[in-house]
């Protein structure tokens, strides 16, 4: 039986928080070993002039090119797996993508332009957990998709303003620490999902038809300073039982 490849990344740059990622990659590091995944850490940029956020593309043109695989799965630097976590691609068909554990109304999170309003269904994804196979590559397909590393004016001009289809929820512009900018991933994906009409899961729903629970496992707040999430986050592995030793990370560092 051939052995299904598959890829786990993450972001890492402009010297992203140290405090964090010392707790977070070693459990990424764990579940990319338990899943027979190769860990990727993406920390050189390559659009500057755009939020960091937009960085995660880099994952589309590497499936492309250098980092081939079954499967692709992406989580943010500051999301908590808990050991015990199980494989979503064994159970998840490959014509399908799944992101975490709910979605938002489309109408309310984004400007719904001609794709979502044919596409009906109005699918909201935060952005922060991502997985889909070599058939679905098209969720993570920039919108400058012709030149990925060589952006024109108009084209910095045309991602700068998908900022102004992103509506902030009240909690979100309360917390201090939110703008629309930052969510501009979110709107890519629901965009896609939408404009390719892919289907669409969540790890909740997969989990639940096999009468598996997911927030127990997995665990991503992001309405929080550094320092509040730190603590938090300690709060987190205090009560899974789970002590973070002095792992070894051995992801391969895209620079």
């Amino acid at each position: 039986m051939e052995e299904v490849k598959k890829k786990l990344y993450t972001l890492c740059v402009d010297g992203y928080e140290p405090e964090i990622t010392k707790l977070t990659f070693p459990l990424l590091q764990l579940y990319a070993n338990k899943i027979g995944a190769e860990f990727v850490v993406i920390n050189e940029r390559k659009w500057p002039e755009l939020p960091p956020v937009v960085e995660k593309f880099q994952v589309w043109e590497m499936a492309l090119s250098t980092h081939k695989a079954d499967w692709h799965i992406f989580f943010d630097a500051d999301t908590l797996i808990h050991p015990d976590m199980w494989d979503v691609t064994a159970v998840l068909g490959k014509d399908t993508t799944c992101s975490g554990i709910t979605s938002d109304f489309t109408p309310m999170r984004f400007k719904p332009d001609e794709y979502f309003l044919r596409d009906g269904r109005f699918i909201g994804k935060g952005n922060w957990c991502a997985i889909f196979s070599e058939w679905c590559l098209d969720y993570f397909i920039p919108p400058w998709m012709s030149t990925p590393y060589a952006l024109s004016d108009s084209q910095l001009g045309y991602i700068a303003e998908l900022a102004t289809n992103i509506n902030l929820t009240v909690a979100e512009a309360a917390s201090g620490v939110m703008q629309p900018s930052h969510l501009i991933d979110d709107y890519i994906v629901s965009r896609n999902i939408a404009r390719y009409g892919l289907k669409h899961t969540l790890i909740s729903e997969v989990g639940a038809r096999y009468g598996q629970q997911v927030a127990p496992y997995l665990w991503h707040q992001y309405l929080h300073d550094t320092d509040e999430k730190v603590v938090k986050m300690k709060q987190v592995l205090q009560g899974w039982g789970v002590q973070i030793a002095t792992a070894t990370v051995t992801a391969e560092v895209v620079a």
